[in-house]
C-alpha cells in the first residue's frame, strides 16, 4: 500500500522548485529585449529599486517599526 511513498514525498520539493522557476522565467522573459538597451535597463532598474524602497517605507510606517 505504501510502496514508493517516500519517493513521492521527496519529489515535491523538486516539483515546487520547477514550478517557481518556470513561473519566474515566463514572467520576465518578455522584458529581456528591453534590457539590451542601456536606457531602458537603467529605467527598469530604477523603477525596481524605487518600488522596493516604497514598499519598505510603507510597511515600516504601517507596522510602526520606526518613526519617519
Amino acid at each position: 500500500m505504501f510502496d514508493g511513498f517516500w519517493d513521492n514525498v521527496f519529489r515535491y520539493p523538486r516539483y515546487l522548485i520547477t514550478i517557481v522557476l518556470g513561473l519566474f522565467l515566463n514572467t520576465f522573459e518578455p522584458f529581456m529585449p528591453l534590457l539590451k538597451r542601456p536606457v531602458t535597463l537603467i529605467a527598469i532598474l530604477g523603477l525596481f529599486v524605487g518600488s522596493i524602497f516604497f514598499l519598505t517605507f510603507t510597511l515600516r510606517a504601517m507596522l510602526g517599526l520606526n518613526t519617519i
